[in-house]
């Protein structure tokens, strides 16, 4: 079977529902996204769901920055 889409393979079948308590799908500046909440509050952008490539490409949205 072969899915077309821009989530990851743990995104369609996660391995437990424990590990994905603090991660959630968000709206921020008309992107959608997975964050993950940190301990101080603040949010890490873990995934960017987009089907624009120019959203890729901006530096605002990579893996791993800090939201606030």
């Amino acid at each position: 079977m072969i899915l077309y889409t821009p989530l990851s393979e743990a995104d369609i079948f996660p391995q437990s529902t424990d590990s994905l308590t603090n991660r959630q799908c968000v709206t921020y500046n008309g992107r959608t996204m997975y964050v993950e909440q940190t301990s101080d509050g603040s949010y890490q952008l873990l995934q960017l769901i987009s089907t624009d490539p120019k959203d890729f490409l901006d530096d605002t949205y990579l893996p791993g920055t800090i939201l606030n």
